[in-house]
């Protein structure tokens, strides 16, 4: 049987323990220390976050497991992740969509965009792709999954927007202005 997700031998503990790479404001990466050493200090790191959309153009979102470490039981993006020492931030964001979704998808960069408050310090690259199969969450990061219309998430970010994630609320916002300056009669 295939195997999907994170290797069950991976804990919430052990996760902690992985290795990022530090960066400057700029991300440029300047040293390397555990992923709970970075998010102790506030230091700047690299992650990806991923916009996945089926065809009726509804976004796919995750609420995040209760165990995570960074915004337990928060809505999400489709796919977020930290970026390995080495790794490029699309590798990153192929290797989380497996280890999350147990899926594989084409994925296009969209932006970046340098750390600050907004993004927990992260140096992100969101990246978009389009679905037609339905995901398989891994439930050791997702406690629950829907494909939301943009209508809706518009709506519950107006009224209860402490229910997703920091990054997310700032993504969004950019990912619709980025959008509406390429396409504006589409929106």
């Amino acid at each position: 049987m295939k195997k999907r997700g994170r290797k069950l031998k991976e804990t919430p503990e052990s996760i902690k323990r992985e290795f990022l790479e530090v960066t400057d404001e700029d991300c440029k990466p300047i040293g390397i220390l555990t992923r709970e050493e970075i998010h102790k200090n506030q230091f700047c790191h690299k992650a990806i976050h991923i916009f996945l959309f089926n065809e009726k153009n509804e976004i796919y979102l995750q609420k995040k497991a209760d165990t995570m470490d960074e915004n337990p039981g928060l809505w999400s993006s489709s796919v977020s992740g930290h970026v390995r020492v080495g790794e490029s931030f699309l590798t990153a964001a192929q290797r989380e969509l497996k280890e999350e979704l147990s899926i594989k998808v084409k994925l296009e960069e969209v932006f970046k965009v340098k750390p600050s408050e907004n993004t927990g310090k992260q140096c992100i690259v969101l990246f978009e792709g389009r679905i037609s199969k339905e995901p398989h969450p891994n439930p050791l990061e997702i406690k629950e999954s829907k494909f939301f219309t943009k209508g809706e998430v518009e709506v519950l970010l107006q009224r209860n927007p402490e229910m997703f994630t920091p990054a997310f609320r700032f993504l969004w916002k950019l990912y619709w202005e980025n959008r509406n300056q390429k396409f504006p009669k589409e929106s």
